[in-house]
């Protein structure tokens, strides 16, 4: 049993041991600073919405300005109450002010109730006038933040699907989802709070600097004093908290597409009595991401408090220096308590700005994820100038066709293919497992290129053709159909969204599926279930047809159309299949050789080459691999 279990774990590694995407954190140490460039180009998304994020910014400013008012107010209060002078922001505003000394000193020696009245609304003015730009800042922000999201989604997401198949065969799909939900969520906060946090947290910082410096110099020197501290550990704390945070989202990217192979495949892995694998096994990169995050969570925990305590023991430095000149008469009481709220307020813009630094750390690290998926290029060149093909008549031809896959050594999977087939042909592919036959008609949508040689259509190369246009020419009925989440007219209809519910009816007819289509109780809008789950496979595979019957592609690709179903099915389904056929240039690989007898012509491929073509009568008469395939699989019918 154990050695078992090591086998299928093993095995397991093995299979899903493929490429990941692009790591951060691989990054050399020099490229772990602040990545200016990369938050440019994030706040490049920005643009469309200048105005309304311009609105937030200036809000944002008009509201750290009237806040900074706040304090000055309390201290012309307290001023005003014990007959002290001082600084007064609210003289010029309410016209408080006595004569004399009192006067010539700014201040309050003289002031009356009704002074204290107007000193008062005016602190309602500034709390209404504060609540109404953060409304509109945070509003504009909500709106900014999202509408940034959402494009970069679609622009990731629209790039993804432009990518060719050979990047989807090297990177887990649960990696990809990863960088569409968790990594553009913590983009959003950067680009939602940064920027407006930053020139919030600056006026709030300079302008509260000012107006201390006014109040009382010394007292503010000593205050600044305490600034190399606080930088000192965030710059330390900051770098540390990137690194981590990184490394938390790749492991946590790794354990989402773990999951989400097992939930695929999760017929395979009840067959196989794998549920107790794939559950440690994703327990186990839950695993490593819960100590990840604990490590950042700790992190987290010693560097807001380190960047506090450095500037609040600053803060009790000032208040003790401030108290002995208060108590000298050097500084008026009033002006005290407007030190000590401009302190907290200058306090709490560099705690926001050591938050905003570790926030953008976070971000930079998402960034360079997202960043890299979009400027992955297609490894498929598109034509500058397409050839358009007004009229298609689906002639085929290969020509000393080529072709390896770069990442599984140096051997040809196709080793100089010549194969011509004429408007209206069956050509059927036959050969032992691993031939190139499925390769070989991949080829064919321009998934991959040839290495040597060209493949054309209706004379002209594939690499000529716009991509789209080659593919809409294409119908495709493979061996395992997918089917999406939707209903099973949104199915048939996928390849032409603009048809009719006649056409789709009538495809699905033509299909053999419009029997048991009305025999369910919601007919045409059955939910099909993730991948068609809730269909059997005879079922799925003639909506399959009805949707390529929709399509009306002049070329058709039948990938062992038929292999899986029972007899009944695949009678159904091989009906269904010759009406596709007809007028179109059609490959069909099939390991049945009893569904290729009636084909045009039979070619046979292996090792990569065509080692025989002809009908079906001419390959058994002339003996070799087709006489040998056909004869063992006869006999083998009739043992059993």
């Amino acid at each position: 049993m154990r050695a078992a279990a090591g086998a299928r774990q093993g095995y397991t590694a093995g299979v899903f041991a493929r490429r990941p995407l692009p790591r951060a954190d691989d990054a050399s140490p020099a490229d772990r600073r602040i990545d200016l460039g990369a938050l440019r180009r994030l706040l490049r998304f920005t643009r469309p919405y200048a105005g309304r994020l311009g609105l937030a910014l200036a809000a944002s400013a008009l509201g750290s300005l009237v806040f900074l008012a706040f304090p000055v107010i309390v201290g012309d209060l307290f001023n005003a109450a014990f007959g002290a002078g001082g600084p007064s922001l609210t003289s010029w505003a309410t016209g408080v002010g006595g004569g004399g000394a009192a006067e010539a000193t700014g201040g309050f020696g003289n002031a009356t109730a009704s002074d204290l009245d107007r000193i008062a609304l005016v602190l309602v003015v500034v709390f209404v006038l504060n609540a109404i730009t953060s409304f509109v800042r945070v509003y504009q922000l909500a709106y900014v933040g999202e509408s940034v999201v959402a494009d970069l989604r679609r622009n990731l997401f629209a790039h993804l699907l432009s990518l060719s198949v050979r990047f989807f065969e090297e990177r887990k799909t649960g990696e990809i989802t990863s960088r569409l939900t968790s990594d553009i969520a913590t983009i959003q906060a950067a680009v939602s709070n940064v920027l407006v946090q930053l020139v919030s947290q600056s006026v709030s910082l300079v302008g509260g600097v000012v107006v201390l410096f006014v109040i009382n110099a010394r007292l503010t020197l000593v205050m600044l004093a305490v600034l190399p501290a606080v930088i000192v550990a965030a710059a330390v704390f900051g770098r540390r908290l990137r690194r981590i945070s990184t490394a938390f989202q790749d492991q946590l990217a790794a354990a989402n597409a773990r999951a989400e192979e097992a939930i695929a495949g999760v017929r395979v892995v009840q067959s196989f009595t794998a549920e107790r694998f794939e559950a440690r096994r994703y327990g186990e990169a839950i695993a490593e991401t819960f100590a990840s995050a604990l490590r950042r969570a700790r992190v987290r925990a010693l560097f807001v408090p380190s960047v506090f305590t450095a500037f609040f023991l600053g803060i009790g430095l000032v208040l003790w220096y401030g108290g002995r000149l208060a108590l000298a008469g050097e500084l008026p009481p009033g002006d005290l308590i407007t030190f000590l709220l401009l302190t907290v307020t200058v306090a709490g813009s560099i705690g926001a700005f050591t938050g905003l630094y570790s926030q953008v750390q976070e971000a930079v690290g998402a960034s360079r994820r997202v960043f890299e998926l979009l400027d992955t290029a297609p490894d498929l060149s598109e034509p500058a100038a397409p050839v358009a093909l007004a009229d298609v008549r689906g002639e085929v031809a290969f020509e000393g066709v080529r072709f390896r896959y770069g990442d599984r050594g140096d051997d040809w999977v196709l080793d100089g293919i010549d194969l011509a087939a004429r408007p209206g042909d069956v050509v059927a592919l036959v050969g032992p497992s691993g031939a190139g036959k499925s390769t070989l008609v991949t080829l064919i949508s321009r998934f991959h290129d040839p290495v040597e040689g060209r493949i054309t259509l209706d004379g002209v190369d594939l690499r000529d053709l716009d991509p789209r246009a080659l593919r809409a020419q294409v119908g495709v009925v493979p061996q395992e159909t997918l089917l999406f989440s939707g209903t099973i007219a949104d199915n048939v209809r996928y390849g032409r969204p603009d048809a009719s519910d006649a056409e789709v009816e009538a495809a699905t007819a033509a299909a053999n599926a419009d029997g048991f289509v009305r025999a369910f109780p919601d007919g045409y809008a059955t939910v099909v279930g993730e991948r068609g789950v809730k269909l059997s496979g005879g079922q799925r595979q003639r909506i399959a047809i009805a949707r390529a019957l929709l399509k009306d592609p002049r070329i058709l690709v039948l990938d062992e159309a038929t292999s899986s179903l029972d007899s009944e099915s695949e009678a159904l389904v091989q009906a269904a299949l010759d009406h596709l056929m007809r007028g179109r240039t059609t490959f069909v690989i099939a390991h049945r050789l009893s569904t290729v007898l009636n084909a045009d012509r039979i070619v046979v491929i292996d090792g990569g080459r065509i080692v025989q073509a002809g009908r079906h009568a001419e390959l058994l008469a002339k003996g070799g691999l087709y006489a040998d395939l056909y004869e063992r699989q006869f006999r083998e019918a009739d043992e059993r």
